[in-house]
């Protein structure tokens, strides 16, 4: 069976953190399957890019609420692709605001979770992380 695994890269130091991880698995397993939101360097090392960071990086208040419809569209589609390809795992890098959330969606389809550089704990509360 094909490996699969989703990563969640939202900003661009998400995207050269997550291209260490990718370029890792491919050595290890160069026909494992990994898709999700990453950005060049993530597509250079290998993964397949369901949405380009560029799309998905805000910054402040007022650009998450002027942009909430697409990151409910993001989310939504993303949990569609849960459902469709099944991945042995989701990998999810920083970007607490979306990965969060989106961390209990994944457990809730059965899909194990790792946070690969989770959000700092005085930023974020003891509770969030």
């Amino acid at each position: 069976m094909k490996q699969r695994v989703m990563m969640i890269a939202g900003e661009a130091s998400g995207d050269l953190h997550g291209a260490g991880v990718v370029r890792e698995l491919k050595k290890k397993n160069p026909a494992i399957e990994i898709f999700g939101i990453g950005g060049d360097k993530m597509q250079k090392e290998g993964m397949t890019l369901t949405y380009h960071v560029r799309e998905t990086s805000f910054m402040g208040f007022v650009e998450v609420v002027k942009h909430l419809p697409l990151i409910w569209s993001v989310e939504k589609t993303l949990e569609q692709l849960l459902v469709i390809k099944r991945p042995d795992v989701v990998v999810l890098i920083d970007y607490p605001g979306f990965n969060l959330r989106f961390a209990s969606i994944a457990k809730k389809h059965g899909i194990k979770v790792v946070y690969y550089i989770s959000p700092q704990v005085w930023a974020w509360k003891k509770g969030r992380v």
